[in-house]
C-alpha cells in the first residue's frame, strides 16, 4: 500500500481470519485496511504508520479483550480521539453501556449487515473528520491570539525600555531566566505548598517581559541619569512599581475581567512587587517573606542577576561569578532563599542565556571571564 494512497484507514481488530476477510471485503473498495487477531498486535498496528481513522475492534480475544485493548487505546494521547467501534456477538444492553463506558462510539452486533456496516463507518468516519477540522481551526486560532499577546507584551515592554538605559536583550534574558528557575523548582517540588506546574511556568515567562512597564510613569532624566539617583529621585522612582501595576489593572477593572490564573495575573503582581526583598526591606509595601508573590520572588532574582551582568552608563558589567556570590550572599535577606538555592543549582544556564543574549562584547567577556 502506498504512502500517497488518499484513503482513510480502518484497523480491524478481531481474533476470527474469517470475520476479518468479510469486513475486509467489504471495506476494502473504500478504505486503506490494517488488521491482526491479536490485541496486543492492535495496539501496536494504532500507532504506527498510517495511523488509523477508525477501529473495528472485537470483544471476545484470546490474549486482551476488547474492552481492555480499547481502554488502553483511551488512555494513551497518541491513540485516545481515535473511533473506536466495537463488533461482537455480545449485544445486551448491559454489554453496549459496558463498550460505551470504556470510550467506544458505536456498537455492531454479530453477523455483521453490510449495509450496516458501511453506514456506521461512513457515519462516524464523517464525524471523526468534522471534529479533527474544527480541533485544528481552534488550535490556529488559538496559536494567532497567542501570536498577537506575545507581540503586544513584547511591544509594550519595548516601548518601556525605550525609556530607559536598559535594552532588549533584557527582556529576553529575564524571561528565559523566568522560564529556567520556574521549571527547575516545578520538576523538584520546592516550595511544595504553591501550584507550581508547566502551564504555570509559562504564564510566568509570559508575563516576565512587563515587571518594569511602569517605568512610562517616570521622568528621563532620572531613568536616563548616569550618576546615584538622590533620595528624592529614588523615591520617585520606586513608583515605576505602583505606575505598572496601575497600568495592567485599570482596562481589566474596566472590562469587568476575571484574570485570576492568567498571564495579566502574573504580570500585574511582578510589575508591582519585584522589588520587594525577603526581609521586608523592599518597595512599595515592604512585604516580607512568603508575603511576596512568588512570580516576583522569581523575578527579583532574574532582574537582580541581570542588572549585575548588564552594562550601565554608571557601571561595568560584573563577572557571572561576582553576580552568584552576591546573590548568594543576599539567600535570606534580599531573595528567598528557596529560590536563592535554586539560582545556584542552575547559574551555569543562566550564564548560557545571557551570553546567548548579550547587548554588548563587553558583557560577553565579562561573563566568560
Amino acid at each position: 500500500m502506498e504512502k500517497t494512497d488518499p484513503r482513510q484507514t480502518i484497523l480491524i481488530v478481531d481474533d476470527s481470519p474469517e470475520n476479518i476477510d468479510v469486513l475486509n471485503t467489504l471495506l476494502k473498495p473504500s478504505y486503506r485496511i490494517k488488521a491482526t487477531t491479536s490485541g496486543e498486535q492492535g495496539l501496536r498496528l494504532a500507532t504506527s504508520w498510517p495511523v488509523p481513522d477508525l477501529i473495528l475492534l472485537d470483544v471476545m480475544m484470546p490474549d486482551l479483550d476488547g474492552y481492555e485493548v480499547c481502554r488502553r487505546l483511551k488512555d494513551d494521547p497518541a491513540t485516545r480521539k481515535i473511533p473506536v467501534i466495537f463488533i461482537t456477538t455480545q449485544g445486551t444492553i448491559e454489554d453496549e453501556y459496558k463498550g460505551f463506558e470504556r470510550g467506544c462510539v458505536d456498537y455492531i452486533t454479530k453477523p455483521v449487515s453490510p449495509p450496516i456496516v458501511k453506514s456506521r463507518v461512513a457515519t462516524q468516519l464523517a464525524l471523526f473528520d468534522q471534529n479533527r477540522a474544527l480541533e485544528n481551526k481552534v488550535a490556529r486560532r488559538t496559536k494567532e491570539i497567542y501570536f498577537t499577546q506575545d507581540i503586544m507584551i513584547l511591544g509594550l515592554a519595548t516601548l518601556a525600555e525605550y525609556r530607559d538605559n536598559e535594552t532588549g536583550g533584557h527582556i529576553m534574558r529575564t524571561k528565559n531566566y523566568i522560564r529556567l528557575l520556574g521549571r527547575y523548582m516545578s520538576d523538584r517540588s520546592i516550595n511544595g505548598s504553591l501550584r507550581l506546574d508547566r502551564e504555570t511556568v509559562d504564564l510566568l515567562e509570559k508575563s516576565a517581559p512587563l515587571h518594569d512597564i511602569g517605568k512610562v510613569g517616570v521622568r528621563d532624566s532620572i531613568l536616563q541619569k548616569p550618576g546615584k539617583l538622590t533620595p528624592e529621585e529614588f523615591k520617585e522612582m520606586k513608583i515605576h512599581t505602583i505606575c505598572g501595576y496601575e497600568a495592567l489593572s485599570r482596562p481589566l477593572e474596566i472590562l469587568g475581567l476575571d484574570i485570576e490564573d492568567s498571564f495579566l495575573n502574573y504580570a500585574r503582581e511582578i510589575s508591582l512587587s519585584h522589588h520587594e526583598k525577603w526581609d521586608g526591606t523592599g518597595y512599595p509595601q515592604g512585604l516580607k517573606g512568603k508575603e511576596i508573590p512568588f512570580s516576583a520572588r522569581l523575578m527579583a532574582i532574574a532582574d537582580v542577576y541581570d542588572a549585575l551582568i548588564s552594562k550601565r552608563v554608571y557601571k561595568p558589567p560584573f563577572p557571572h561569578a561576582k553576580a552568584v556570590d552576591i546573590i548568594e550572599q543576599e539567600a535570606g535577606a534580599h531573595f528567598d532563599p528557596d529560590v536563592a538555592t535554586a539560582f545556584l543549582a542552575i547559574e551555569k544556564d543562566f550564564r548560557e542565556v545571557a551570553l546567548q543574549y548579550a547587548d554588548h562584547e563587553e558583557e560577553r567577556q565579562a561573563l566568560k571571564s
